[in-house]
């Protein structure tokens, strides 16, 4: 067992984080970022139940860009006074007819609330169980079910032109 078996989950770990992120060269810093983070913390890895998809690293190395993730938001959020990129304002150069729906559809993922979108891609994208996902986000399967059906249907009434599709606030913890 070596890191290079991290290396041929490589294309599945941009498609993630680019879902995540909504921008490419953040994508790429959030996978160059876990696998250093693979690198240096592999020694802790030990196989365990194996996932549906019969890989246990590949939902290690999730929960690891998961992490980072947060804490690369939380930062940002705090470092800079803005609470995310925002990306749906940048100019969308698409000559393809198809680009609209797909412009659609980015737009309606980066309208949901972040929790939402992560067990949405997840459980979509990845191909992760409930289970699984509810393992590499460290939150019960309940909400992982609970997260999925509300960012499901949010992506229905926002592809369907019923519901705006600006992103919600954040709630504010209160001591």
């Amino acid at each position: 067992m070596g890191i290079e078996e991290a290396i041929a989950h490589i294309p599945r770990l941009r498609r993630y984080a680019r879902l995540l992120t909504g921008d490419a060269a953040r994508a790429d810093d959030l996978v160059q970022d876990t696998l250093e983070r693979a690198c240096r913390k592999w020694s802790l890895w030990r196989p365990h139940v194996a996932s549906r998809s019969g890989d246990p690293l590949r939902g290690w190395l999730l929960t690891l860009m998961h992490h980072l993730h947060l804490n690369q938001r939380r930062d940002y959020r705090y470092d800079d006074g803005h609470d995310e990129i925002d990306v749906l304002n940048e100019p969308q150069h698409e000559p393809l007819a198809v680009a609209a729906d797909r412009l659609d559809l980015e737009r309606a993922l980066q309208g949901l609330p972040a929790s939402q979108r992560e067990v949405l891609l997840l459980v979509t994208v990845e191909d992760l169980s409930y289970a699984e996902v509810a393992r590499v986000l460290d939150i019960p399967i309940g909400t992982v079910m609970s997260r999925l059906s509300r960012a499901r249907e949010h992506l229905r009434l926002s592809m369907s032109g019923a519901a705006p599709v600006a992103p919600r606030t954040p709630l504010k913890v209160v001591k």
